[in-house]
């Protein structure tokens, strides 16, 4: 009797190692759930990094912020944005691990993932730092709005301080 029920068990056990191994390999990386766990490959500007997750690299959007503009060759290069830029490389160097949060929605109408992104050896929020420096201002990406009231307090007080852009430029975020 006990070997029937110890097979049954090893059959169920096998059975279930199979299942969950194959759920994971047909994973797509568009099924990013976050939160998640990344490495930074590159930063695009003050706003966009690339990282790999999951053994794909993705675009990501953070969430929350926009920095003036560097790398559309349609508009001019806005007042602080190569500062901008330059932070977010400074903090985001090649090879950093950083955890994705995302918000209601995964993506932006550009296909990149959209998240709010801390760095994992000091649980340092890239979003807020961008925002309490100056480097930032918020912004509202669709029902995304998790951290509203903290983003804009960070903002509100860089504002009043003129620190980054808004002691910079005469109109900054314009």
């Amino acid at each position: 009797m006990r070997s029937r029920v110890g097979s049954a068990g090893l059959v169920a056990g096998i059975a279930a190692v199979v299942l969950v191994g194959w759920s994971w390999l047909g994973r797509h990386p568009d099924e990013f759930e976050g939160p998640g766990v990344a490495r930074v490959v590159s930063v695009a500007d003050g706003d966009t990094i690339d990282v790999s997750l999951d053994g794909h690299t993705q675009r990501v959007r953070l969430l929350g912020i926009d920095t003036p503009e560097t790398v559309d060759p349609r508009r001019p290069v806005g007042c602080f944005g190569p500062e901008a830029s330059h932070e977010t490389k400074r903090l985001l160097t090649p090879g950093t691990w950083v955890r994705l949060e995302r918000d209601v929605e995964l993506r932006d109408r550009y296909g990149r993932l959209l998240a709010y992104v801390t760095r994992l050896d000091d649980d340092l929020s890239i979003n807020r730092h961008l925002l309490a420096g100056g480097f930032a201002d918020t912004l509202r990406i669709g029902p995304n709005t998790a951290y509203v009231a903290d983003f804009a307090a960070a903002r509100n007080q860089a504002r009043s301080r003129r620190l980054g852009a808004w002691g910079a430029c005469a109109e900054p975020f314009a």
